[in-house]
């Protein structure tokens, strides 16, 4: 069977030998949760594997574990064909932002299997490493990207319409644990003046937790609006969300 242009962009390595599957779904959803590849919330059956601007939808075949302790996950792709890959570095490729700076290309060797190492050099590697040339400082200047303004965000509370995006988790520093947190997309302020937030979180609280929310719900609800941080792409949080209301079709 010919190789898909798709396809050639995959970097296979395959397991050394044979590699220690899954024993029951418990199993499963205990490693994908040490691995932190999904929550307990949202157990993901399918992850996503992307190289450059491919890419591809992959299952957990199993793992190979190593005498220091680190484990390399063995997954599965839609052809049948099997790849070790580093758990960390699987977690990365689950972002929106992953990828959206990488060249197309395969994926070496050390990115993607990284089993003595959690380090990952990502430097790239030039043709005439050894010459000086002006390109690539040209090229890092056209690449920077313009921090978006900052909002004027309404100091009330206010009524809000967004989607689900994911169930995730953040380091609260002073319990030293996770949260549970809602990450949300298409985030509107629906009260006079109207305002487009975009992406927002909010902490997945008991009164959330009620509702039964799924990944995909249309949502509306009551709440303020504040600028902090869950990552570099997500700025603003929801605070008590209230009155929530899940939106047929």
């Amino acid at each position: 069977m010919a190789e898909t242009p798709a396809e050639g962009l995959i970097h296979y390595i395959t397991p050394k030998g044979e590699y220690i599957p899954f024993l029951d779904d418990t199993d499963y959803i205990a490693k994908g949760l040490e691995w932190k590849l999904f929550t307990a919330r949202s157990v993901k059956r399918e992850l996503l594997y992307k190289s450059g601007s491919f890419q591809a939808k992959v299952k957990l075949a199993g793992y190979e574990q190593y005498g220091n302790g680190l484990d390399t996950v063995v997954v599965q792709f839609e052809n049948g064909k099997l790849s070790c890959i580093n758990p960390s570095y699987l977690k990365e490729m689950q972002s929106s932002s992953f990828g959206k700076e990488l060249l197309s290309g395969p994926v070496s060797e050390t990115a993607a299997v990284s089993s003595e190492t959690e380090q990952v050099d990502e430097a790239p590697i030039t043709e005439n490493a050894d010459q000086p040339s002006e390109e690539p400082k040209k090229a890092k200047t056209k690449t920077k990207k313009t921090a978006k303004p900052k909002l004027d965000l309404p100091g009330e509370k206010v009524h809000f319409t967004a989607t689900v995006k994911e169930f995730a988790e953040k380091m609260n520093h002073f319990t030293g644990e996770e949260d549970e947190v809602i990450l949300l997309e298409n985030v509107k302020v629906t009260t006079e003046p109207e305002l487009t937030i975009g992406d927002a979180w909010c902490g997945y609280s008991k009164t959330l937790k009620k509702a039964e929310l799924e990944e995909g719900d249309a949502i509306e609800f009551d709440g303020k609006v504040v600028d902090k941080k869950y990552n570099k792409e997500i700025r603003y949080k929801v605070n008590n969300p209230s009155k929530l209301v899940k939106k047929e079709g």
